[in-house]
């Protein structure tokens, strides 16, 4: 969806506000903030959930930042699960600013989803909507968004529900993502292990006790030190074929 001609995106008219350091509410025009850290600010909306609401509100410990960051939907969680599995991520703040313009008629404002830092030093704003859920005003924010990002040099997604297989194995390895999972005897066990592809249960039970085994195996296919193959096609099972990554650690 175009933006209406009234909105004028030049940095004097598009501002951010925001949480800063201290705590202070800060706004600011959108170009004065391009290289502020809004992966650590604190979310400038809180999570709330009651009963009889359709959306479910929490709270999701992410092993990327070591950190609770917030989401307001199963959608929204769903999405952070996979955020905080993506080696590339290092850092995510949940509702990090309110963008706030001018359509024309009233000011608007509109608080993106997710704030993410890349490995590589670039940000991606992300905005978690399904796609038969996006009205006129949602698709008119997002765009906005879009091209405030543009201007600010930071990326723009608008995701919706995410493939089902593969948030169905990043889910369960969810469970082990916790460094309490690791144990070092036994991850250089399994590594040796899986040097050659091998199935899943096969190789923890070669590894030892697959008590002890199968949740540091898991932990370091969470850290993605060891791949699944299929996972993004076939649900993880006994014969699921594992092998040792040919990257480096997470």
């Amino acid at each position: 969806m175009a933006v209406p001609a009234e909105v004028n995106l030049a940095a004097p008219y598009v501002e951010l506000s925001y949480v800063d350091a201290v705590r202070e509410r800060q706004r600011r025009p959108l170009l004065d903030c391009v290289t502020n850290r809004f992966e650590d600010v604190a979310p400038v909306r809180p999570f709330r959930w009651s009963q009889g609401e359709r959306h479910f509100a929490g709270w999701y410990w992410a092993a990327t930042t070591g950190q609770h960051v917030g989401f307001e939907s199963w959608l929204e969680r769903d999405r952070l699960v996979l955020m905080d599995f993506d080696p590339k991520v290092v850092g995510i703040a949940s509702q990090p600013f309110w963008l706030h313009w001018h359509d024309g008629e009233r000011e608007r404002r509109h608080a993106p989803d997710y704030f993410v830092r890349r490995a590589d030093g670039s940000a991606v704003v992300v905005d978690v909507r399904a796609d038969e859920r996006i009205e006129p005003k949602d698709a008119e924010a997002f765009e906005v968004t879009r091209l405030a990002c543009v201007r600010a040099g930071w990326g723009f997604q608008r995701v919706g529900v995410s493939e089902e297989v593969l948030l169905a194995n990043v889910r369960w390895l969810s469970r082990y993502r916790h460094p309490r999972c690791l144990n070092s005897l036994a991850s250089g066990r399994l590594r040796e292990v899986f040097a050659a592809p091998t199935p899943l249960m096969a190789g923890a039970d070669t590894a030892g006790d697959r008590l002890a085994t199968l949740p540091v195996l898991f932990h370091l296919l969470w850290l993605q030190e060891l791949t699944a193959k299929g996972m993004a096609v076939e649900l993880m099972g006994p014969r699921t074929v594992v092998h040792l990554a040919g990257g480096g650690t997470r």
